[in-house]
């Protein structure tokens, strides 16, 4: 077995993790993924050539250093010495922590697609470009859940079209976005609902905080919950200034914290669009 750690300087959210997994799980040599966002490192236990490893990264243009590669300890028949009851009550654990794992996935998928058309729909009616951010932001980080969820065991040219798809949509709604921006900028302000602003943030703010709850309450160390965790914290954050955009605009009366953020959550939204479109190349 082959050790080789990486520094991705790009690496610095969960969008990056997950399409770093997709670029990576068709290579059959590597055994198992150790990601570090903190320190922006990856370990990749793998077999065999190690060259497909490297170009699949460097390809994805994150700013790939190969840090160390050593050779680890190789698998040897002893260790396939533990019976096999021991082995199928590992098996069966591992099955069900598995399966608990993925419904709380599947529930915090579902909650950023229903915010996706409730804040979209109130940022319309609220004429708030926060909440219309904010419900792109929930749309982004439902496609890449979906993509992580539906890209498994799927055919190397299908996952390429998913990336494609929905790397182009959010890259569309997002082109719309700044466009409104724009128009806001230089035509008459908006008369905003700054209440319903406040109202539909705050419970997009519960909502996530459930959902990080949730997924703290699984306890696992994996990659992809570890990932899911840092998404709802960074919505909560998303949320938290939505809802200062909201208070500060009926203060002040003014529309300007509303394009500020809106803004702002625009540009994330697009960054991610364009490091998910690199999935289909």
């Amino acid at each position: 077995m082959i050790i080789s750690t990486y520094k991705i300087d790009k690496m610095d959210c969960p969008c990056e993790e997950n399409l770093i997994k997709m670029k990576l799980q068709d290579i059959e040599s590597i055994l198992s993924l150790h990601f570090d966002l903190s320190e922006r490192r990856l370990t990749v236990r793998h077999q065999g050539e190690q060259e497909e490893i490297d170009q699949a990264l460097n390809a994805l243009k994150l700013g790939t250093t190969l840090l160390n590669r050593s050779l680890g300890d190789n698998l040897t028949d002893s260790s396939s010495s533990t019976s096999s009851s021991s082995s199928a009550a590992t098996a069966a654990a591992s099955a069900a922590e598995n399966s608990r794992q993925r419904k709380v996935l599947w529930i915090v998928l579902a909650v950023n697609l229903a915010f996706f058309f409730i804040e979209g729909v109130s940022g319309i009616v609220s004429k708030s470009l926060g909440l219309a951010a904010d419900s792109l932001d929930m749309l982004a980080d439902a496609l890449v859940y979906g993509m992580s969820i539906f890209a498994v065991g799927a055919t190397r040219v299908r996952k390429k079209r998913v990336a494609l798809v929905s790397g182009y949509l959010q890259i569309i709604l997002a082109a719309i976005g700044f466009s409104e921006v724009i128009k806001r900028i230089l035509g008459e302000p908006a008369h905003l609902d700054s209440n319903m602003m406040i109202g539909v943030a705050s419970i997009a703010l519960i909502a996530n905080v459930i959902c990080l709850l949730l997924l703290q309450r699984t306890k696992s160390n994996d990659a992809h919950i570890k990932a899911s965790i840092i998404f709802s914290s960074n919505d909560i954050i998303v949320n938290g200034g939505v809802i200062a955009a909201g208070i500060s605009t009926g203060f002040f009366h003014s529309t300007l914290p509303d394009l500020m953020i809106g803004t702002v959550v625009f540009i994330m939204v697009m960054r991610g669009a364009v490091r998910i479109l690199k999935l289909s190349k």
